[in-house]
């Protein structure tokens, strides 16, 4: 029919895992005690993705002008897989879980309807933080994407996204992070360099 619009078709996410995603909250329904941990860390936990940029930084002071170079850019990157990641939710338009599953079990409140799942927000920020983290100090990378996994589990455990949005989100957060970090971290490397011989010396490396 001439000027008729066709509506983007949404992912159907209950057909993808839904089953998965139905086993995992059943799981929580019988742990009880791990109901309250797991909400606190899924809710809030993503400040510890802040401190981790901190830390980042602090100990890159101790490292070379690449690792320093990263250190400053991640938060960046980090903001700019959270924006890639925006992006294709509004491509795919998935419901929540909580929509396409109503009876399942549920810790954290059902979102607004346009408050898409796939991906995770949540765990796309966390694993850029992790990828970027990596390529400044590896101890420390490696802690980030314990808390990355950690925080993508979370997220499918109080019925918030089914398990293909925490992947997903997971490769989108590691692709951007490390990609953008490595790459504009090489770029900042000379700055980086000069401005460790003047008056930012002190926050840019270690003097004692």
């Amino acid at each position: 029919m001439i000027g008729s619009t066709t509506m983007p078709q949404a992912l159907d996410g209950a057909r993808i895992d839904g089953g998965l995603y139905g086993d995992v909250t059943e799981f929580a329904r019988h742990t009880q005690w791990l109901n309250g941990p797991a909400y606190t860390y899924t809710s809030y936990g993503i400040a510890l993705f802040a401190v981790l940029l901190l830390v980042g930084w602090w100990v890159a002071r101790r490292h070379d002008a690449r690792s320093m170079a990263v250190a400053l850019i991640a938060p960046f990157a980090v903001m700019a897989a959270y924006l890639a990641n925006d992006g294709i939710k509004s491509v795919f338009l998935e419901p929540r879980p909580c929509r396409a599953l109503p009876y399942d079990f549920l810790i954290e409140k059902c979102p607004p309807p346009d408050d898409y799942a796939f991906p995770s927000n949540h765990t796309t920020v966390a694993a850029a933080v992790a990828a970027a983290l990596l390529l400044v100090d590896r101890r420390l990378g490696a802690v980030a994407t314990v808390a990355a996994l950690l925080m993508g589990a979370s997220r499918v455990y109080v019925g918030a996204h089914y398990p293909h949005d925490v992947l997903a989100a997971l490769a989108v957060g590691a692709v951007a992070g490390c990609g953008i970090a490595w790459a504009a971290g090489r770029l900042a490397v000379p700055m980086v360099t000069r401005l460790r011989e003047g008056a930012l010396r002190p926050l840019l490396i270690a003097t004692e």
